[in-house]
């Protein structure tokens, strides 16, 4: 093998291996996210669950009473 071709080969190791690191970095951080995002969906609905109830409960003044 010449070492025009050798220093190519040489080069494309190189941009693999920066590429397998960036893959996965980039996988680490979609992982990351995910939990984030599934841990803030689980807050979402606790905070609509909890305002649900608190609209449910709140009494509005000047209301007819619901015999009327």
């Amino acid at each position: 093998m010449n070492e025009e071709t050798e220093k190519r080969f040489v080069a494309l190791e190189m941009k693999l291996a920066y590429m397998e690191d960036f893959l996965l970095k980039l996988q680490s951080e979609a992982v990351e996210n995910q939990r984030t995002i599934e841990i803030l969906r689980e807050e979402n609905r606790v905070l609509s669950s909890r305002i649900q109830d608190l609209s449910e409960n709140i009494e509005i003044p000047n209301r007819k009473p619901p015999h009327y």
